[in-house]
């Protein structure tokens, strides 16, 4: 599956056992294909510098496994400004990886459903179209 995972999906998945973990590990079995822009691993990269000092236990997965694993596209052009404008830099890279999913817990995402035809999911939810498609 060819999907965009949010960046709390990414470090919830590096730091805690759980359904975000669970995500990550289906990226490196090959399950999941993932995708990212400069301008969402910048998120990444700040995100994880901000982290760095608040959680100072390490994390299990470092992003560097990440942004090595990661595809990166050039952002399509969405038009008119969505729901939450700091959501577009999501909806453009997964538009230009003809992503089938956004993976967030984001509610201003959730929201949205299946704009462009992409789905936005949960991590829950992901996984259960994973263990589906078998």
């Amino acid at each position: 599956m060819r999907a965009f995972l949010d960046a709390n999906v990414v470090f919830a998945g590096a730091r805690w056992r759980g359904e975000a973990r669970r995500c990550l590990v289906a990226m490196a079995r090959r399950k999941v294909i993932t995708f990212a822009t400069s301008e969402t691993l910048g998120e990444l990269r700040q995100l994880a510098n901000e982290l760095a000092y608040k959680c100072p236990n390490p994390p299990f997965m470092t992003p560097e496994w990440y942004y090595r694993k990661v595809t990166v596209v050039s952002p399509a052009p969405l038009g008119k400004q969505r729901r939450d404008p700091k959501d577009d830099p999501y909806l453009a890279c997964a538009l230009a990886a003809r992503a089938q999913a956004i993976v967030s817990r984001d509610e201003d995402l959730l929201v949205l459903e299946k704009p462009f035809g992409i789905e936005i999911v949960t991590p829950r939810e992901l996984l259960v179209r994973l263990t589906r498609s078998r």
